[in-house]
């Protein structure tokens, strides 16, 4: 098993010399407009060569670059399947709402998720729900008729979150690779976290967060449903207890500590696949490396485009692999 990620693992590790390190991000985020962002891109190498190339453009191209090395490898793309779900889970929220409401949002959808969006649309306007895999179907009708009967489209879009998560858990138990495990629980516990912390800052009532948290092995659902329905410090109290308790102390700083915090949690846990050469670990941690760097790259251009300050554009930036 080693021999088989021997040089997909030496081909990452060349590709990790072209990540952006902080430093790098601190120059992005000191350029003085989008077009000098974009520029400052470019010179290294994202999108295509073409100056008519725009923010979203260059960062969909980024996207495709990932899947592109990884199908190189020949590592397994099915190791990858619980990455894409979030995708496949959005398009089906808009199609739901799309179908429901009769208003279809141009370019809400991601077309590289397993299910696009026009395929997406036509299981929803249909109402096909058998079209789609086991774990999106119960969800999806739920999520459909909650919309249709009373009109709340906050509560069936957290009918399919919470599937998604679910989703994701199960995709890890059900893998080989120990990376893939670690990965599934750390972004559902974290996940369930902002949740929580989001619902007690909404006083949303224990009946919503016990339908809105998936069950996970790192934290105790129930136990965290009632303490954000007993509000803020209530939450942040029990996150303290806990083995994400880095979490409470971000959010004693600000929200905004808290967001990087959730995001951040996962970079960290995949770090140390750096040291793992014989598995498809480093393969692994590298993708969700360069999701979180076109990430980050997104939140600085959004940034840019909205004309916030250096400072505060700061605070919402995500730590870094290298």
């Amino acid at each position: 098993m080693s021999e088989k990620y021997t040089y997909a693992v030496a081909r990452i590790r060349a590709l990790e010399v072209s990540l952006f390190t902080g430093s790098v991000i601190d120059q992005l985020i000191a350029m003085p407009d989008m077009a000098a962002s974009l520029q400052f891109l470019r010179e290294r190498g994202w999108g295509h060569p073409s100056e008519s190339e725009g923010a979203d453009e260059l960062l969909a191209a980024e996207e495709s670059k990932i899947w592109e090395v990884v199908s190189e490898l020949r590592v397994g793309l099915d190791n990858f399947d619980v990455l894409s779900l979030p995708k496949t889970f959005h398009n089906l929220k808009a199609a739901v709402r799309s179908s429901c409401t009769g208003v279809s949002v141009p370019g809400i959808y991601y077309e590289d998720a397993s299910i696009p969006g026009k395929a997406m649309e036509e299981i929803a306007q249909g109402k096909n729900w058998d079209r789609l895999p086991d774990s999106m179907r119960e969800a999806a009708q739920e999520a459909a008729e909650t919309l249709l009967h009373t009109g709340d489209a906050q509560l069936s879009d957290m009918i399919i979150d919470r599937a998604c998560l679910e989703a994701i858990l199960s995709a890890g138990k059900n893998a080989k690779e120990s990376i893939v495990r670690d990965y599934a629980e750390e972004t559902v516990a974290v996940a369930d976290i902002r949740t929580a912390v989001r619902g007690a800052k909404t006083g949303k009532t224990l009946e919503f967060l016990n339908r809105a948290l998936a069950a996970c092995g790192s934290l105790d659902a129930g136990h965290l449903a009632r303490a954000a329905a007993g509000g803020f410090d209530s939450v942040k109290e029990y996150i303290g207890q806990t083995s994400y308790s880095e979490g409470a102390e971000a959010l004693s700083d600000s929200m905004s500590a808290f967001e990087r915090w959730c995001d951040n949690r996962v970079i960290e846990t995949m770090k140390p696949q750096k040291y793992n050469p014989f598995t498809i670990g480093p393969v692994f941690a590298w993708v969700i490396a360069r999701q979180n760097e076109i990430k980050t790259v997104r939140i600085i251009l959004s940034g840019k485009e909205n004309g916030l300050k250096e400072e505060a554009i700061r605070e919402r930036v995500r730590e870094m692999y290298v």
